[in-house]
């Protein structure tokens, strides 16, 4: 359009140039020269209009061109694919010892006289630790013992009056009363004989619980107790004899309730312990059989090897394998859409005149694990799944995997 008032102006300027010399020349030349400068104006017309023609079509097609372009969409593709999928339960977990003794008295809390054993050394089932005030014991056994010995006296002293009673019995001499009075006295005394004898055994066996020993063999992990002090077994701190055995460990964690049919003895296991720098593929070797009121979990255990760098209490990482497929289409999770009434993927269609669009596809999502989703219907190996610019395209729109 800028063009045709260019012409235009140039138009009006040469007759207003013409017009003004015709008076200067007579009236045939004058006549005659603006014919000659008339056709040459329609013919520059003419030529300026065909030009005026072919850039308003040039201008046309590019336009189309444009528009068209602007409808495309450039996206990204990836071939689906097969593969083995799996779904973990990822934990946290602590490394713990199968022997974990927490020493405490056998016969309740008493005052330490002698301590045999030191933070960190190594001790051996039945070994000696602790020493508790046995005073009052040693009282009772001493007591009991000279019980004892005083029944003993009067029992001979009644076997000796029922054997004469015996004689005279035979010899005529007594009454049955008398004999059958003094076996009773015999039998009585026996059954007061065993009875003490049963007794000082009982005190022996008390006064055995003074000496406190070790029921397993490992290291003295704790021991906060010293001569003089009350050894209970448990303090406002935390255990006072504490044996550690790691000969065989276990990592212990805490499953939520909702994964109960999921986990089961046997389960696979795959355990990380950071600070040691240690990867460990277990099973769950126990499962516990009630679910804690508090947390809602219960506690399942996978045996891992003795290792120097693994301690009781470590943290750990415990990835349980609940569900896993083979062969499955396996797709990025964020490419997976939903609407009111299904989800669905993009994938790229090629048409018969080679052009690309975009086809709403419905699916069927199984487990999802990390950034992937199993799909179980709706893909096959082989179709164009878009993983980029999925978000703002529409079903059957022109696509493009490169640009334009």
């Amino acid at each position: 359009m800028k063009k045709i008032a260019q012409i235009s102006i140039a138009l009006f300027a040469t007759v207003l140039i013409i017009s003004c010399g015709g008076s200067k020349k007579d009236d045939a030349a004058g006549i005659n020269d603006k014919k000659a400068a008339l056709e040459k104006l329609k013919s520059d017309r003419n030529k300026n209009d065909e030009a005026i023609k072919k850039l308003q079509a040039e201008l046309e097609k590019l336009d189309s061109n444009t528009a068209n372009a602007a409808k495309i969409k450039l996206v990204a593709v990836a071939p689906v694919t097969t593969q083995d999928f799996k779904h973990y339960i990822d934990l946290q977990g602590h490394v713990d010892a199968e022997n974990i003794s927490y020493i405490s008295p056998r016969m309740g809390p008493a005052q330490v006289k002698a301590v045999y054993v030191s933070q960190g050394q190594l001790v051996k089932k039945g070994q000696l630790l602790l020493k508790l005030d046995d005073a009052i014991m040693w009282q009772n056994v001493t007591a009991a013992t000279q019980q004892l010995e005083g029944i003993k006296t009067q029992l001979g002293f009644a076997k000796n009056i029922y054997q004469r009673q015996q004689n005279l019995w035979k010899e005529g001499i007594g009454t049955e009363v008398q004999l059958i009075t003094a076996k009773t006295n015999v039998t009585g005394l026996e059954n007061q004989l065993s009875a003490a004898q049963e007794n000082i055994k009982t005190l022996q066996e008390q006064l055995k619980t003074s000496n406190v020993y070790s029921d397993v063999t490992g290291i003295a992990d704790i021991v906060a107790i010293r001569v003089g002090e009350t050894f209970s077994g448990m303090s406002a701190m935390g255990p006072q004899i504490k044996i550690v055995n790691t000969s065989s460990l276990k990592v212990v964690t805490n499953i939520p309730e909702n994964y109960l049919t999921r986990v089961k003895n046997g389960s696979v296991v795959e355990i990380n312990i950071p600070d040691a720098n240690k990867k460990v593929t277990s099973n769950i070797s126990r499962i516990s059989q009630s679910i804690d009121a508090t947390s809602r979990g219960f506690v399942a255990e996978a045996k891992i090897p003795v290792d120097a760098a693994l301690k009781p209490n470590q943290s750990a990482i415990m990835r349980i394998l609940d569900y896993a497929a083979a062969n499955a289409v396996v797709i990025p999770v964020n490419t997976v859409q939903s609407d009111e009434t299904t989800k669905y993927v993009y994938v790229l269609t090629q048409l018969s005149n080679g052009k690309s669009i975009a086809k709403k596809v419905p699916v069927v999502i199984g487990e999802v694990y990390g950034s992937n989703v199993e799909i179980k219907a709706g893909l096959k190996a082989g179709d164009q799944l878009i993983t980029e610019g999925y978000q703002n395209i529409y079903d059957g729109q022109m696509i493009s995997t490169s640009i334009l």
